[in-house]
Parts: structure tokens; sequence; C-alpha cells
């Protein structure tokens, strides 16, 4: 899994958020700040997350930016599909290089979504291998986004503040 720097500061904005008091708006410098972030670009990746409906911006001297729902209510596979990040290309691009395998060892009937190992021949164990390579990272991808999936913001807080508490750190916060 390869996660981009898209994916990895949209998460660190979103924690950030989550960890201010109240809940309340925090502009973009600031959380620049904190996390060490360019302001520019997670200004444009926090506009994505308010079109996903993951923030909500505020106007005004005191605006900013503060969360659409409840930390335990975002995950972090919706935080990912906001700004247009995918966890599954690296194992599809996986699986279409062991279907591929398979395809140049003359064996046409197996499709992209649609094989099974019936469709090989007996006898022939680097195909049956490239199945079971195949089906693999099916599962794994699907491992990966079920995970994504089930990881809330609200699950990270509690993660990010056991860490500062055994830091020392309490009143910073700093993910």
């Amino acid at each position: 899994m390869k996660l981009t720097t898209r994916g990895r500061y949209s998460v660190k904005a979103l924690l950030d958020l989550s960890l201010q008091p109240g809940y309340g708006p925090t502009s973009v410098q600031s959380i620049a700040l904190r996390q060490a972030l360019p302001a520019p670009y997670l200004e444009k990746l926090l506009i994505a997350m308010r079109q996903a409906g993951l923030v909500v911006s505020v106007r005004g001297a005191q605006g900013g930016y503060r969360l659409a729902k409840k930390p335990g209510q975002i995950f972090v596979g919706d935080i990912l599909a906001a700004v247009g990040e995918s966890i599954t290309e690296d194992s599809n691009a996986a699986i279409t290089e062991a279907i591929k395998a398979v395809h140049s060892r003359s064996v046409d009937s197996i499709s992209n979504t649609n094989f099974s190992p019936k469709e090989l021949e007996i006898g022939e164990p680097a195909l049956a291998a490239d199945w079971v390579m195949i089906s693999l990272w099916q599962r794994l991808q699907a491992k990966m986004q079920a995970a994504v999936n089930s990881i809330s913001l609200a699950d990270l807080y509690y993660d990010a503040r056991s860490w500062q508490a055994s830091q020392g750190e309490e009143g910073n916060y700093t993910v």
C-alpha cells in the first residue's frame, strides 16, 4: 500500500481539526504551522474535503475550517476518496501484471474479474501460482479497503492522545 503526500496531508489536517478543543473553525495557516504543511497545498485539499462534506468553511476574521461531522463519523477511506487518493492502485497494478503473465501463457479464458482455477490446465504449476497471486492481491486489496473504511478520526484521535500522553505532551496538539 502506498499513501501519497495528498493522502497523508489530508488525514493529518483532519486529525488536527479533531484535536482542537470544541472543533471550532481553525485557519489554514494554523493547521499548516502545527503540522508543518504547505498552506497553499493544504487549502486545495481542504476545498476538496469541503466539497465531499467532510469539513465546513467559516468566513470572517475568526473563520477557517471545522469538521462537518463528529470524528467518529469520518473514516480514513472517506478522507482519501475526497482527495482522489486510492489505496488500491498498487494492488491493481499487481493484479494486472499477474493476469498479463497468465495471458502470456496462452490462457485466454481468464478475465480481469472472473476467473477460477478450473480454467487452468492441470499440470501447469506456473499458471496455478499466477492464479494464486491474483487471488492473494485481490484479498489484500479487499482487506486494505475494509481497514481504511473502518478507521475513524476518533480512532486516530485516541491514538494521537495516547502517544502525546506517553511523551508528556498533554497540551500539545501537534500530530
